[in-house]
């Protein structure tokens, strides 16, 4: 199954990630920032045992983002925590390219997945938690109509320094109304 955009593609992530940087982007410092990884070492065991785990898991599907122009990897998104008794799920990133930063692939990665969440998935609630400093993460969820829900106080340790997570949600009779 693929996922498509005039720019992009989304597809099951999978083995073939392997051989391109995937890997390297969880060893990124930058890359790494504002999320939960980096702070050890990541291999491509640890990468290929993970890919191995998403098979036949229904709580948690994770896309590669490919440009479609050069049949780059650009980035992975996700639907995670799917609980689907309660209709909801989190949607988490990892766009390692940084010459593809700024270029609102995350944002139309974004819109294709969260209309498979509420229409496919028939969920009614998407959520995301984010670094009180990635200011970024936070300007996209509002771009695409996520509301700010609450702060989580010191709830992420990263580096030996604990941060707040500013929460955001997203229901599906509010989707489309964010530009």
């Amino acid at each position: 199954m693929r996922l498509n955009t005039d720019r992009i593609f989304l597809k099951r992530l999978s083995m073939d990630e392997l051989n391109g940087n995937y890997v390297f982007w969880l060893n990124d410092p930058e890359v790494c920032r504002y999320n939960s990884h980096g702070e050890q070492k990541y291999t491509r065991q640890m990468a290929k045992k993970f890919i191995g785990s998403l098979q036949g898991d229904t709580t948690k599907e994770v896309w590669a983002v490919y440009l479609k122009k050069t049949d780059l990897h650009i980035g992975n998104i996700s639907l995670q925590r799917i609980d689907f008794k309660n209709k909801n799920a989190e949607i988490a990133y990892l766009f390692g390219e940084k010459q593809c930063w700024g270029k609102g692939y995350a944002k139309e990665a974004s819109r294709v997945l969260l209309k498979r969440a509420f229409e496919d998935l028939r969920l009614h609630r998407v959520y995301f938690g984010t670094n009180i400093n990635n200011i970024a993460m936070q300007k996209l969820g509002k771009s695409l109509g996520f509301k700010k829900e609450g702060v989580l106080q010191d709830a992420q340790l990263k580096n030996g320094v604990f941060n707040h997570i500013v929460i955001f949600g997203l229901l599906m009779k509010s989707l489309g109304e964010g530009s």
